[in-house]
């Protein structure tokens, strides 16, 4: 590829490569080379490892409070096609990628995956040509919107994990969750629950399902032990 070309998308990914060749193949599709090894299926392969890495490891440093399972839902919204292909959009290197002649039109569908690919393949390439700190520098600065987006998830999904963590490391006992009241028909019922710590209940809430009330029952319970805010922030 023309370094002319080559240096916009160094512009637009804020990285200067020491061997351009990296980049070359990493814009490089399958589709537009009769040899796949010299396509950037490779670096794609590398790059999906290198973007799991930084993300678990900000995520187990981030989430101190969360369990396996928990940082496992986090990473897996973080480290997908979807949020790959949306970083591509949004350093729009898209449309730098190499394909084969008379393959635009039957790849069109493919375009998300495709971006996907790309970004994955720009990490192993930013990987081996400056490192690890480099790779991660890119990933924290282009990643941060999912990582963020996760995180306020993740809070919303595992109040009852967060309270379950604080009551066995503060008193080595499990929550209780109370059910206070039910109303409606059988068949769109909603129930108030509260949750029980050392025999003292906190505010109730309520929720379409019980599952729903326990974790607004959970939430209630961190704002009054004062390890929550009240907008649903972690202090």
């Amino acid at each position: 590829m023309d370094r002319q070309i080559l240096g916009q998308v160094e512009e637009l990914i804020s990285y200067r490569f020491s061997r351009p060749e990296l980049l070359d193949e990493a814009l490089r599709h399958s589709s537009q080379t009769d040899n796949r090894l010299a396509s950037n299926e490779r670096l794609e392969f590398l790059g999906d490892s290198v973007l799991s890495l930084v993300i678990c490891q900000t995520l187990y440093e981030r989430f101190s409070e969360y369990f396996e399972g928990d940082l496992t839902k986090l990473k897996s919204m973080v480290v997908s096609r979807k949020t790959c292909s949306q970083v591509a959009a949004a350093l729009g290197v898209s449309e730098y990628i190499q394909v084969g002649k008379g393959t635009e039109q039957q790849m069109r569908g493919m375009s998300g995956s495709i971006a996907a690919g790309l970004v994955e393949a720009l990490i192993a390439a930013i990987y081996i040509d400056g490192g690890l700190e480099a790779a991660r520098c890119f990933i924290l600065e282009h990643f941060k919107d999912a990582i963020d987006q996760a995180e306020a998830c993740g809070h919303q999904e595992n109040y009852k994990s967060l309270l379950q963590q604080h009551c066995q490391r503060q008193w080595s006992m499990t929550p209780l969750y109370e059910l206070l009241d039910e109303k409606g028909p059988d068949h769109n019922k909603c129930f108030e629950v509260a949750a029980v710590i050392k025999h003292h209940r906190y505010p109730g809430a309520w929720g379409v399902t019980k599952k729903d009330a326990e974790q607004k029952a959970a939430q209630n319970a961190l704002i009054e032990l004062g390890l929550l805010e009240e907008d649903g922030g972690l202090k």
